[in-house]
């Protein structure tokens, strides 16, 4: 390659990935406000957070490309505390979610998000497809200026709304066949907002929601009691976003790693997110985490380095600033179009085609995941729900595959060859295989394809050993791991352990210790 087409392919990425952070920032306000209102904050509040939280992470971050903001899964975890104690709890919850968040990365437990299941992410993506989508409808209804209650769009409104959406939606799929110089979203915004301005056609625009000019954002120390008392009453709302924010953040890291083919740093992500929230509660922010919605908008436009997320961030706070006059004539209409087309993209449609060729289980640990993020908006119990089903049926399957084979050799003795793991779940089945009152009286228990996997397993062997015993009756262990062997040391008084041939394997409980 030459060094002007070296040239011109920096040109061009650097071209895509401040257009595509234009595409974001343009996304993250009517995105912003919604999540303030849902929390019960001013919106320059909810602002704000989205570009300090998108700043800091998209220059620290583990995930370049990605963005985060304020966000509805950390708005409804906190609308009870500020409605009961007031916005400045919100901030001091907020600085202490950022440090046990900061915390968590610090001790690198980013990496157990590894064990959630596959079909525990095909639940999460499906789930938020559709929260986004419905986020979307309530566009679609207007106030009764006497009653205030919301009702939905008729006639001509109802019909230009529709129109300018589905113009989008089409400008975004189609325009990248034609060409990709420009993001395809981008596109969309400008030629419908200038449609509709220049045509003076009467429809719902970013201003009618609510205004977003404001000034630079001030340090500000949580005006709260330094006491245990105020502790007591922030502490569970900060560890329950603390933790609503990392797995979102994490889970949406894997999306994007999928999609871009490369591989993020969770501990790194989890460190930066905490410290972005942290300096956010100082600066009168609400928190918040990863975005699906919106990183999925600036990957889907070219943004793959950290220049996208920092073009998003520092240009909503240039609309706030400067621009806010011409942001707020941004019609709705649009930016409905563009998440609408991002509830598409975000939806794993492939999960519709394999619920036949996949464990029943797993499809519906997909219903429950996505149902439970679908109707509580929150992805914390639902992302846990599906890990806990996923988990406990694997125990029952493991469980059912413990068997032994019985032979009795030209001695007499009697041999009984395990295969399967031993653990909780299968310690009953285990129990079962053995005939007691009818064994000679030497019996040999052979693990060389079996594993002792917990406690339990232990508890196992030491009962029926004690069954034997108490008959007059020697049993010899087989091919037991060094750590069974020591913890078989109690009961070394009726147990003889067979040392020949030991493979050498960590306990699990001993592992995850």
């Amino acid at each position: 390659m030459s060094f002007l087409e070296s040239f011109k392919n920096r040109e061009y990425s650097l071209k895509t990935e401040i257009l595509s952070g234009l595409t974001v920032a343009l996304a993250l306000v009517p995105e912003a406000v919604a999540f303030s209102l849902i929390a019960g904050v001013s919106p320059l509040i909810g602002l704000y957070s989205a570009f300090i939280i998108g700043l800091i992470t998209a220059v620290f971050g583990g995930r370049p490309g990605m963005i985060s903001g304020a966000t509805g899964a950390i708005a409804v975890v906190v609308i009870a505390l500020v409605a009961t104690h007031g916005v400045e709890y919100l901030f001091a919850a907020v600085v202490l979610m950022g440090l046990i968040q900061m915390l968590i990365g610090f001790l690198k437990l980013g990496k157990f998000i590894r064990l959630v299941p596959h079909a525990v992410m095909f639940g999460f993506v499906n789930g938020l497809a559709i929260v986004i989508f419905m986020a979307q409808l309530d566009q679609f209804k207007v106030k009764d200026a006497a009653s205030g209650a919301s009702a939905w769009m008729s006639g001509v409104p109802l019909w230009i709304m529709l129109g300018f959406v589905l113009l989008t939606m089409a400008i975004i799929h189609f325009l990248p066949k034609l060409t990709k110089a420009v993001p395809s979203s981008l596109v969309a915004i400008v030629f419908v907002s200038l449609v509709i301005i220049f045509a003076g056609i009467d429809t719902r625009s970013v201003g009618d929601i609510a205004s977003i000019g404001g000034g630079l954002p001030a340090f500000h120390l949580p005006q709260v009691p330094l006491n245990f008392e105020t502790l007591a009453i922030i502490f569970p709302y900060s560890l329950i976003m603390a933790l609503v924010g990392l797995i979102e953040s994490l889970l949406t890291l894997n999306v994007i790693d999928e999609m871009t083919e490369t591989r993020g740093r969770g501990n790194r992500e989890s460190f930066a997110q905490g410290a972005a929230n942290t300096i956010c509660g100082f600066f009168g922010g609400m928190g918040g985490c990863a975005m699906i919605g919106q990183s999925i908008i600036n990957v889907s436009s070219g943004g793959r380095s950290r220049i996208s997320g920092i073009v998003g961030a520092v240009g909503l706070l240039v609309f706030v600033l400067f621009g806010s006059s011409l942001i707020e004539q941004v019609p709705m209409a649009a930016l409905v179009g563009l998440m609408f087309m991002v509830s598409i993209g975000t939806f794993e449609w492939a999960s519709l085609k394999i619920f036949r060729k996949v464990p029943t289980t797993d499809f519906i640990v997909m219903i429950i995941v996505a149902g439970i993020t679908v109707v509580f908006h929150n992805l914390a119990i639902a992302v846990i729900a599906g890990v806990i089903i996923s988990a406990l049926a694997y125990a029952w399957e493991n469980a059912k595959r413990i068997r032994a084979r019985k032979s009795i050799d030209e001695n007499g003795v009697k041999h009984y060859e395990i295969y399967g793991p031993l653990f909780f779940g299968s310690v009953s089945g285990f129990a079962e295989k053995f005939d007691v009152l009818n064994d000679p009286e030497e019996i040999v228990i052979d693990f060389k394809d079996s594993r002792v996997a917990d406690h339990s397993a232990i508890e196992a062997l030491h009962k029926i050993t004690e069954r034997y015993a108490k008959v007059g009756k020697t049993v010899h262990l087989k091919h037991l791991s060094e750590d069974c062997r020591k913890l078989l040391d109690n009961a070394s008084a009726i147990i003889e352990v067979n040392h020949w041939e030991d493979p050498s394997y960590k306990l699990v409980s001993d592992a995850l210790g």
